[in-house]
Formats: C-alpha cells, sequence, structure tokens
C-alpha cells in the first residue's frame, strides 16, 4: 500500500510540472523548460511510455544527453547527501 502512494505522488509530481513548465514556456515569470526537465525525469522513473521517450530523444541528440545524465547525477547525489544529514 505504501508503495502505491509513493508511485501516485511520483506521476502526480511528474505531471504537475509538466503541465507548470507548459504554462511556464508562455509565461515569463516561471523557467518552464527547468519544470519540464524535472517533470519528465520524474515521470520517466514511473512510466514506460516516457521512459521509451525519452531513450528516443537521447538517441537523436546525444551530446545534450550526457550532459542531462550529468545533471541528474549531480542532482541525486546532492539530495541523497542532504538527506542523510
Amino acid at each position: 500500500m505504501k508503495a502505491f502512494f509513493k508511485r501516485f505522488f511520483k506521476l502526480a509530481l511528474g505531471w504537475a510540472l509538466l503541465i507548470l513548465g507548459i504554462v511556464g514556456l508562455f509565461l515569463p515569470i516561471l523557467q518552464g523548460m527547468l519544470f519540464i526537465f524535472l517533470g519528465v525525469a520524474l515521470l520517466s522513473t514511473q512510466s514506460e511510455w516516457v521512459r521509451r521517450g525519452l531513450e528516443s530523444l537521447r538517441s537523436r541528440f546525444p551530446r545534450q544527453a550526457v550532459k542531462l545524465q550529468w545533471l541528474k547525477r549531480d542532482l541525486l547525489r546532492k539530495f541523497r547527501r542532504r538527506r542523510s544529514s
């Protein structure tokens, strides 16, 4: 039951970030691409079709994929360090 709520929370947060990012593309206040990247990164851990789409983009844009992988590792490392403190 706990795993269900954890997965539901990640999916809901991922979709909320993605929608916020799309809105942010049209509003000068929000950084739309940042929210889109965060939403896709979170959704890719829970959704197979998002993961497949991300893999397709990685093969199409390999240089940017390396940068995003580095950013993801760096953010996870910082999050784990902060969480263990």
